[in-house]
């Protein structure tokens, strides 16, 4: 039985409408932040009431059907804290949306479309949640470490939504988006149905973020678009470096760098019209980081990346332009005018190689290579930027010097490829005009019929 008196005990109520005459109850709390909102922990679980008892409905979850001995609430961080008969303690950690729910009349059949003020996140080096846990694991998992976004959908939207993260200048941080699904072909008269798939999840535009919903590396953040409470787990990172395929780096990531604490906003766009809310991410109180070090830290973290991202496209634009020389070579092989193109092609690639080979080592293959091959400079810097995000402090004047001598050396690379680029691709360009290679180069019969014979299997 639960009982509520408003008079000083002159009178009393019974509040049990809503939870079953099975599940006695064994605690009542009331939410510190919130008059009138009730927790109850039961014989078979948990109940909330948005009404001060009136009514309660079941707060389960993934609470497993087990005897709740005790509940605890943390005002400050609006945490709800259950002891249970045989199955640890659980943690609810984010009360501020039952709270926004009591605001807007608790009933969510009435809910409009919204965007819920989400918690203050703490700036924390690691990756909180952590990798997901196996079904066997008896321990719990962390709550995870980002910005935590709640928005309600009152129904499937019909275009893009979009979730966009930006500084309190109002500069754009990062940008996810869920596509809409494409609409569907019209039939032709007299033809069968046409079948659309299930929608699947979105990945989210952008770089790949280092995790979802608390798991570390578990994927990119997906922006979902299910008609309710929708969640999303900002890792609060800018945007990663380019990365080319194969790349492999030892001691070095191309993770963008965290924000630094302050004061942000978030905006859900769905159906045309938008939503904000800000959010302050708090640094971790043990620290004594100024606003001014984090500042710094940032700064060149930021630096590291795009030079880092520089480097990479550079690499790309060298691996295309090779591509494409020995596609050209391949055409050419055996035509009158072969050899002029091909040792200009030689020399060009040579030198591309050489610039490349200063900036990474081609030679991995394998996570395991570099302990044969060593680094080249793009892993060092990776590397660098590894040390200067290792700790919540501005960076040591060693960072700065190891970030002028490796960023020298990157940019002199860089300037020999920027004029093989405006001047010697030109030029090989030009000559394979002269030699007037056509557009289509015809074997004769019997060559073609050869080329066929050892392509067959």
């Amino acid at each position: 039985y639960l009982y509520k008196t408003s008079d000083y005990g002159k009178t009393w109520k019974k509040i049990t409408n809503g939870i079953p005459d099975t599940a006695f109850t064994r605690v009542i709390r009331e939410d510190p932040n919130r008059r009138g909102l009730l927790y109850a922990g039961t014989e078979t679980g948990m109940y909330v009431s948005f009404n001060d008892g009136e009514s309660w409905q079941s707060l389960q979850h993934n609470l497993p059907v087990v005897p709740i001995t005790d509940l605890a609430l943390h005002k400050g961080e609006r945490d709800l804290v259950a002891a249970t008969q045989g199955r640890s303690f659980w943690i609810l950690d984010d009360l501020s949306v039952l709270h926004q729910l009591m605001d807007a009349g608790a009933n969510a059949a009435a809910l409009e479309t919204r965007l819920f003020k989400p918690e203050d996140p703490y700036r924390m080096q690691g990756s909180g949640g952590g990798a997901p846990l196996p079904a066997t694991a008896t321990i719990g998992s962390n709550p995870p470490n980002g910005a935590v976004v709640y928005y309600y959908l009152k129904s499937k939207p019909a275009t893009d939504v979009v979730l966009e993260f930006q500084d309190a200048a109002g500069k754009t941080i990062r940008t996810f988006t869920a596509k809409a699904p494409a609409p569907a072909p019209t039939p032709q008269p007299g033809s069968a149905a046409v079948q659309t798939p299930p929608e699947q999840p979105q990945a989210a535009s952008g770089e790949e973020s280092s995790f979802f919903a608390g798991g570390g590396g578990a994927g990119a953040a997906r922006v979902t678009t299910e008609v309710g409470l929708n969640r999303f787990v900002w890792d609060m990172r800018h945007a990663d470096a380019v990365r080319f395929p194969g790349m492999i780096l030892w001691a070095g990531s191309t993770t963008g760098p965290r924000i630094a604490p302050g004061r942000y906003q978030v905006k859900l766009t769905a159906d045309g019209k938008t939503y904000t809310e800000t959010f302050d991410v708090r640094k971790d109180p043990r620290l004594n980081t100024t606003d001014a070090d984090f500042a710094r830290q940032l700064d060149l973290q930021l630096k590291i990346r795009d030079k880092l991202t520089e480097t990479h496209n550079a690499i790309i634009s060298i691996r295309e332009s090779r591509a494409q020389i020995n596609e050209l070579l391949k055409r050419v092989q055996g035509q009158p005018n072969f050899k002029a193109i091909s040792d200009a092609a030689k020399s060009l690639n040579g030198k591309m190689t050489a610039i490349e080979e200063e900036l990474y080592q081609t030679k991995n293959q394998s996570s395991q290579d570099p302990l044969n091959y060593p680094i080249r400079l793009n892993n060092k810097l990776a590397a660098l930027g590894g040390v200067v995000s290792s700790a919540d402090s501005a960076p040591t004047e060693q960072s700065y010097a190891v970030y002028e001598d490796l960023t020298g050396k990157i940019n002199a690379q860089l300037q020999k490829l920027e004029a093989i680029m405006k001047n010697e691709i030109p030029a090989f360009n030009g000559l394979v005009r002269e030699q007037n290679i056509p557009a289509i180069i015809v074997k004769p019969p019997s060559a073609a019929g050869a080329a066929a014979q050892e392509r067959r299997p």
